[in-house]
């Protein structure tokens, strides 16, 4: 019973993560708007060896001064649609789907693990007599299988979120990732090892919020619904209470998405100090550099994807389960 439940959601993960990645991507994009770019050695910094002073008659114009790069104004923050069709525009529609094998790596280490071990402590944890399991228990499942499941596939997120993000780069800093194993094998040999799980402290924390908020109350939601006769137990309660359970781990887990993402695609320069010391310095430059809504950028793409995403990773689980319930 506890193997079938890893392959169950294992399943239905890999399906709503593949169909849901284009707004990942786009998600991803725009939580890295605003965030400064690597620093260049700048020649402008180092004082020529020649100086041309004004000949006479030449009026100098001191007046005139060109701002710093660092005092420039940011550019504009766009949407997730004008997003999009600038990735479109600029790196053609397959760019939308860059980095998908680091997702199905992804869920099927991580979503695996997290959905299995819910399922398991689901079972275990559920009262025989009333076959129901109280919210607080709900709630614990889901952070003990958040964290376990982060912990195995936090080397395919930072590959994901670094794949995805690639195209933002000027093309000499890229990274040109061939697949998600390339992505791994680069990073472990130009960076160590420890790269692999670079940010996996906000990778477990995300995880146990989202997978607590998203699991736990889809359950939740689910009985309720059943419960007060609104619905019998079919399609029309499996979209209803999924996307409320998207809706709800969305809004519990943006900040922590922010702080992750920017962490891991931050690039670390041979002899410089990194951009990011971790996770509360991020934070904290974030806030000082782009205001407190900044923890939630790409709220209106992580909300359009995770409702989809939700609504087919369980809508998918429920349909395995029937095709699965035989065996």
């Amino acid at each position: 019973m506890g193997l079938k439940g890893f392959l169950e959601g294992g399943i239905a993960s890999i399906v709503a993560g593949c169909s849901t990645h284009p707004l990942d991507l786009i998600k991803v994009r725009m939580q890295l708007q605003g965030e400064s770019p690597v620093p260049k050695p700048a020649a402008q910094a180092l004082r020529p060896a020649l100086a041309f002073h004004p000949a006479a008659g030449q009026v100098s114009h001191p007046h005139i001064h060109v701002p710093s790069p660092s005092l420039r104004p940011p550019p504009p923050r766009v949407g997730p649609i004008a997003v999009g069709v600038k990735i479109v525009q600029q790196e053609g529609v397959a760019a939308l789907f860059s980095g998908v094998s680091a997702t199905v790596l992804r869920q099927t280490l991580y979503s695996t693990t997290r959905m299995g071990l819910y399922d398991v402590l689901k079972q275990k944890w559920t009262d025989p007599h009333t076959n129901k399991m109280p919210l607080d228990r709900k709630i614990a499942a889901g952070l003990i299988a958040g964290a376990v499941g982060a912990a195995v596939g936090n080397p395919a997120d930072v590959a994901m979120v670094r794949m995805q993000a690639d195209g933002r780069l000027p093309v000499d800093l890229r990274r040109n990732y061939k697949s998600v194993v390339d992505a791994i094998g680069q990073m472990a040999k130009t960076e160590g090892v420890g790269s692999l799980w670079r940010g996996s402290s906000l990778t477990v924390n995300r995880a146990m919020v989202v997978t607590a908020s998203q699991l736990a109350s889809y359950d939740q939601i689910k009985e309720s619904i059943l419960e007060t006769g609104l619905m019998k137990d079919g399609l029309g309660t499996h979209v209803t209470a999924s996307f409320a359970a998207g809706f709800v781990a969305a809004v519990a887990s943006n900040p922590v998405d922010v702080i992750k993402t920017r962490v891991m695609n931050m690039k670390v320069e041979p002899g410089m100090a990194p951009p990011y010391s971790g996770a509360v310095d991020c934070a904290m430059k974030t806030i000082k550099a782009e205001g407190p809504l900044a923890l939630y950028k790409g709220f209106i793409p992580t909300i359009s994807r995770q409702g989809p995403f939700t609504v087919v990773l369980f809508v998918t689980l429920e349909q395995v389960r029937k095709l699965f319930k035989e065996f």
